[in-house]
C-alpha cells in the first residue's frame, strides 16, 4: 500500500530540516495525541495548559516568529507543524495555530518591546496561554462593524462589548482584544485576571470538541495605555493576523484530510465484500485516486505558498486561494471516506467523521470559503461585491 503523497515524491521538496520538524511533531502528537483524543472529543475536553507546555517545550509554540523564545523557523516548516498536528486533530491544531499566529503575532507585529518581553516568552514556552478577541456575536465575516468599545479614561482605557467563539479563552492568560475607538480600530493585550473579563465555555459543540472555546465579556475592562498595542492602526492590523492562521490552515486541513485517506487506504485493503478487498473493486479505487490526486494538488498550492511567504511574504488573495482550496477539498475527502468506511465511519473508534466534523469549523472560521471566493473575485475583476 501506497500513501498519497508519495505517488509524486514530494519529500523531495523538502530539507532535511524540514523533515526533522514535521517527524518532531508526528512524535508529539502519535505520544501525546492521538491515543487520547477519541475520548476528548466525546467527553468535549482537553488538557489544553498540559498541551501547551509540551508544544512549547519541543518549540512548536510560535515557531515561525524570531526572538523572544520562538524558534524563527521557515513558513513551510511551520506548515509541517500544522499538517502532523491537524492529522491528529483540528482542535489541537487550533491550539497552536491561535496561540502563535494570533496572539503571539499580533504581540510580535504590534506590541511595545515591554509587552513582548512580558508576554511572548512564557508564550512560547508554553507556561502562558493566550487568546485573539476579534468575532463577535453579531459580527463574524463583516469585523468593521465590531461592537466592542474602547474609550480613553484618564491615563487608560475602559473597553465595553463581548466576543465569541474565541478559542483558548477559557483558559487564557492574556486576550488579544480587538475595539473601536474615536481614532479607529485598536489591539489590546489584555490580562484575563482584570476586573470585568470574564470568558464563558462554550458548550454542546458538535465541532472541535478537543478544544477550548469561549465567549469573551468585557463590562467596563480598565487597561492602562501601556496594554495598548501600540502599532496596531486600523482593520489592517487584525486581519493581517488572520493571515498568518489562514496559512497554517492551509497546511493543518491537509494534515486532516491525509489521515481520513490513510484511514480509509488501510481499511479498504482489509476489509472483504463479496469474496474480496473492497479496496479491489473498481469505485473504490476510483474514489481513493481521486483523493489522492487532490491530496497532492493540495499539498502542491500549500508547499509554493510557503516557499512565497519565506521569500517574498504573501498577498491576501494568495492566502485565500490556499484556504479556500485546501479546506473544500479536504471536507470533500473527509466525506468521501467516510463512505469507504460505511457504517463503521460513523464509530468513535476511527477518526474519519471527527475530522469531517471538525472541518466543518475549519471550512467557516478564518473567513468563510464565501468571503475568500469574493476575495478572489475583487482581486481577479478590481471589483468590490463585499456588502452588495
Amino acid at each position: 500500500m501506497t500513501s498519497a503523497l508519495d505517488l509524486l515524491d514530494l519529500d523531495e521538496l523538502l530539507s532535511d530540516e524540514e523533515r526533522d520538524v514535521r517527524a518532531l511533531a508526528r512524535r508529539v502528537v502519535d505520544d501525546r495525541v492521538r491515543p487520547y483524543v477519541a475520548d476528548w472529543y466525546e467527553s468535549g475536553t482537553a488538557p489544553v495548559q498540559e498541551l501547551a507546555r509540551e508544544f512549547g517545550r519541543l518549540g512548536l509554540l510560535g515557531m515561525h516568529l524570531t526572538g523572544y523564545g520562538c524558534a524563527g523557523a521557515s513558513a513551510v516548516s511551520y506548515g509541517l507543524a500544522c499538517m502532523e498536528l491537524e492529522a491528529a486533530d483540528s482542535g489541537v491544531r487550533s491550539l497552536v495555530s491561535v496561540q502563535g499566529s494570533l496572539a503571539m503575532y499580533a504581540i510580535w507585529r504590534y506590541g511595545s518591546t515591554e509587552q513582548k518581553q512580558r508576554w511572548l516568552p512564557g508564550m512560547a514556552a508554553g507556561d502562558l496561554i493566550g487568546c485573539f478577541g476579534l468575532t463577535e456575536p453579531d459580527h463574524g465575516s463583516d469585523p468593521a462593524r465590531m461592537a466592542t468599545r474602547a474609550r480613553r479614561d484618564g491615563d487608560g482605557w475602559v473597553l465595553t462589548g463581548g466576543k465569541m467563539w474565541i478559542t483558548n479563552a477559557p483558559v487564557a492568560d492574556v486576550a488579544v482584544i480587538w475595539a473601536r475607538t474615536d481614532e479607529g480600530v485598536a489591539g489590546f493585550a489584555v490580562p484575563t485576571t482584570t476586573p470585568g473579563f470574564t470568558a464563558r465555555e462554550v458548550r454542546r459543540k458538535l465541532s472541535l470538541r478537543a478544544s477550548s472555546t469561549g465567549e469573551i465579556v468585557l463590562d467596563e475592562v480598565r487597561v492602562g495605555d501601556a496594554d495598548r498595542l501600540p502599532d496596531a492602526r486600523g482593520l489592517s492590523a487584525p486581519l493581517s493576523c488572520l493571515s498568518e492562521a489562514r496559512f497554517g490552515i492551509v497546511w493543518g486541513a491537509l494534515g486532516a484530510a491525509r489521515d481520513c485517506l490513510d484511514t480509509a487506504l488501510a481499511y479498504a485493503t482489509t476489509r472483504e465484500q463479496f469474496g474480496r478487498p473492497i479496496a479491489g473493486f473498481q469505485l473504490t479505487q476510483a474514489k481513493l485516486a481521486d483523493m489522492a490526486l487532490e491530496l497532492q494538488k493540495g499539498y502542491l498550492l500549500a508547499v509554493h505558498l510557503g516557499r512565497r511567504l519565506d521569500a517574498v511574504g504573501l498577498r491576501p488573495e494568495q492566502v485565500s486561494i490556499g484556504k479556500l482550496n485546501n479546506v473544500r477539498e479536504a471536507i470533500k475527502i473527509a466525506r468521501e471516506c467516510r463512505t469507504i468506511l460505511g457504517a463503521n465511519g460513523i464509530s468513535g473508534e476511527y477518526p474519519v467523521l471527527r475530522h469531517a466534523n471538525n472541518l466543518e469549523s475549519v471550512l467557516t472560521y478564518e473567513g468563510t470559503s464565501e468571503i475568500h471566493q469574493l476575495v478572489v473575485g475583487q482581486k481577479l475583476t478590481g471589483l468590490s461585491a463585499f456588502g452588495g
